[in-house]
């Protein structure tokens, strides 16, 4: 009997999905998700990535379950795990979403598309996001995502499934190489997910706009969508549809609920815009966007520094708190994300590629696409955008005045007094010793404004060289943002721009 197999990755949900949807009008199907050894072994790849996959994918079984199917869970490599199935039972198809993953999964797909080649199956896959593969330029991008996100949701009715689903439960162990699993992380699954969308739509997003840079308001006032989004829980174009029927269903007087729904919609385009310049190049995974910023900090790269980042032991409580956080919940917004790299790459002076390793470990919401071009601009190496450096200290006294955050990551500066917690290096010896324990208080790694400011001076100095100046024009072209003016100036109105801060604050 001729059949489909649909093949999961990060799209685990059983409402509009494309592959899904379409195989199930093209005849009997089988889902399978396939745990690849290699994948999971890579430098971005961490416990809590592989627990919330398996809890997401708990979730789809005991669905598809009640369709008379299930999720056939395999081991290995793609083009083996095909093999196996074939030789079995041989099918005629393969359904999937399209992936802009890391190096690894884009060099597997040019397997798995050899290996279809070469026993006759056809391969269709379909959108993820608003991300168009085979894209000349930028020009027309903005109304492709429109038309995406405007197109209708794939609601699939019934599913004829290839024999009976196993009468064993639902079961994956994780590689016993995987590290750091967050205790306080978000759980996986669509339930969740829609809770959450439910939650941050009626309520939550009335905060959204003003909310989302302080970590003590980001918590509750950022949408949490974004591990959700980053593993197809929740399709992108059912948030955006969700999210604008919403918005009009919203009455004349709640204007701060609107601004706040407002501005989610316009992050949610840039999510898809960063994905865009990975799947358009995917070497700025792990070469410079901007060919003339190489060899910048490469060579200067200071690994006790890093360890010392690592550990929340830079001496800036502002820092080290994020690092705490980040630690224990898998997740930061978006502002003390860029603190972090900022802080990494200008007075650390660290390359953003290790540093992004780690930090692509410690997001619960990972989004390959996303990371590496916020990364990079960050970093100051694409060339095209503002220089954006973020004092620790400033951010620790706008965004939180009175120390809460600070004092409740960071245990040893709670007894410190106000007058010097964001600088406690310069409270008095007496001081330290009424107050709190001296071996908690630490002199930061570097000086600040010294470190900074020679910093930018090296930035800037390479910016001006020929070469820079000469290799800009092609950066514009390939990743900038064709956004009409009058569309920048809303943007602009609603904390959004491509040299603004963009991230999974959505």
């Amino acid at each position: 009997m001729s059949y489909s197999i649909v093949w999961f990755k990060r799209d685990l949900r059983w409402h509009d999905h494309a592959a899904l949807a379409h195989a199930a009008k093209r005849g009997p199907v089988r889902c399978i998700y396939v745990i690849e050894a290699e994948l999971w072994l890579q430098p971005d790849c961490a416990l809590q990535h592989f627990e919330f996959v398996r809890e997401s994918l708990e979730v789809l079984d005991t669905h598809l379950r009640t369709m008379g199917g299930c999720v056939e869970i395999h081991t290995g490599e793609l083009p083996e795990v095909l093999s196996k199935i074939w030789q079995k039972a041989p099918f005629s198809e393969i359904y999937s979403h399209k992936e802009t993953g890391n190096g690894l999964t884009y060099a597997r797909d040019i397997k798995v598309a050899a290996w279809c080649k070469s026993h006759d199956v056809l391969w269709q896959e379909f959108a993820q996001f608003g991300v168009v593969r085979g894209l000349k330029n930028r020009n027309l991008w903005q109304s492709a995502w429109e038309r995406h996100m405007a197109s209708p949701i794939h609601a699939i009715d019934s599913i004829t499934f290839l024999g009976q689903p196993t009468a064993a439960p639902f079961a994956m162990s994780a590689p016993l190489h995987l590290q750091h699993n967050p205790p306080m992380r978000q759980r996986g699954g669509r339930k969740l997910a829609l809770n959450t969308l439910h939650s941050f739509l009626h309520a939550r997003s009335i905060g959204y706009r003003g909310g989302i840079s302080s970590p003590l308001s980001a918590p509750d006032a950022c949408s949490r969508l974004s591990a959700y989004l980053a593993f197809g829980c929740l399709s992108m174009r059912e948030v955006v549809q969700q999210t604008r029927a919403h918005l009009a269903g919203l009455p004349p007087q709640a204007n701060r609920h609107r601004a706040g729904l407002t501005g989610f919609v316009s992050r949610l385009y840039w999510h898809c815009h960063f994905i865009q310049k990975l799947e358009s190049e995917p070497a700025i995974e792990w070469r410079n966007m901007h060919r003339g910023y190489d060899d910048l900090r490469e060579k200067d790269f200071n690994q006790d520094y890093f360890e010392a980042l690592k550990e929340a032991r830079t001496g800036w409580p502002m820092v080290d708190a994020c690092v705490v956080m980040l630690r224990e919940t898998g997740w930061l917004n978006f502002r003390m994300r860029a603190m972090l790299v900022s802080v990494a790459a200008y007075p650390l002076w660290l390359h953003w590629r290790p540093v992004g390793e780690w930090l692509a470990t410690q997001f619960l919401d990972y989004e390959p696409g996303i990371h590496w071009s916020q990364l990079q601009m960050q970093s100051g190496t694409t060339g095209i955008n503002t220089t954006r450096v973020y004092n620790p200290i400033k951010q620790a006294q706008d965004h939180d005045p009175h120390g809460q955050f600070v004092k409740r990551w960071l245990p040893h500066m709670r007894d410190v007094p106000d007058t010097w917690l964001f600088e406690p290096w310069h409270m008095p010896l007496n001081c330290q010793m009424d107050s709190v324990d001296p071996i908690g208080i630490t002199q930061p790694l570097v000086d600040l404004a010294t470190a900074t400011r020679t910093s930018k001076q090296q930035l800037h100095a390479r910016r001006q060289t020929t070469e820079v100046k000469a290799g800009k024009r092609a950066v514009i072209e390939k990743h900038a943002s064709r956004k009409t003016l009058h569309s920048r100036k809303k943007a602009s109105m609603t904390q959004t721009a491509d040299t603004q801060q963009i991230g999974f604050d959505f």
